[in-house]
């Protein structure tokens, strides 16, 4: 099972986190990846080898779009343990690719994945969002069904609600009711 976690290696995208909690899920035939490059790789490389998940923890560095699209297929669960994203499209992307999500129930991530989509920890404390995320990450390694009922539900959240033809409607929406409200404010003041 290889869990793939994408973007700029910054101290508030968590990544620290999803190592430890790596590490605490105890998969030796796992793998765990990082696409990103930034300031903190080298701090998570130690990180890495203090947990001695090292030689299971690949930094692929910063990929092409069509390279990190490419790691994410070959992958079977995203880790997002941003500490604040307030799109979070990484995990629309990983949806869109039948992927289930681990992730921190914060920001966009917490609005985007649903519980049928994936696993969001509470954000209480690190210890604690360590501990669920290991918790997320063994289940979803021991259950391939899971992953793949997770993963559907995630490509169902998207199709309804993140495809061109729905967000293009919703905007159309939008226009439409801003216009009404304006002649309606207009036809007020002419009264």
């Amino acid at each position: 099972v290889r869990f793939i976690s994408m973007g700029r290696l910054l101290h508030w995208k968590g990544f620290h986190l999803s190592i430890q909690a790596f590490a605490q899920a105890n998969l030796p035939e796992a793998e765990y990846w990082l696409a990103g490059d930034g300031p903190e790789l080298e701090p998570l490389k130690q990180l890495a080898k203090d947990c001695n998940v090292a030689d299971r923890v690949k930094f692929w560095g910063r990929l092409t779009r069509e390279d990190t699209l490419e790691r994410l297929g070959e992958s079977h669960v995203l880790v997002h343990p941003s500490l604040h994203d307030s799109g979070g499209w990484v995990c629309i992307e990983a949806m869109a690719a039948g992927r289930p999500v681990v992730c921190l129930d914060l920001g966009g991530p917490a609005i985007q994945v649903s519980d049928q989509a994936g696993f969001k920890s509470p954000a209480q404390d690190p210890t604690q969002a360590i501990s669920d995320m290991a918790i997320a990450m063994r289940k979803l390694a021991q259950d391939p069904e899971l992953r793949v009922q997770m993963g559907r539900a995630g490509r169902q959240i998207v199709d309804e609600n993140f495809n061109w033809k729905v967000v293009g409607e919703r905007l159309d929406q939008v226009y439409r009711d801003a216009v009404r409200r304006e002649a309606i404010q207009r036809k007020a003041v002419a009264i």
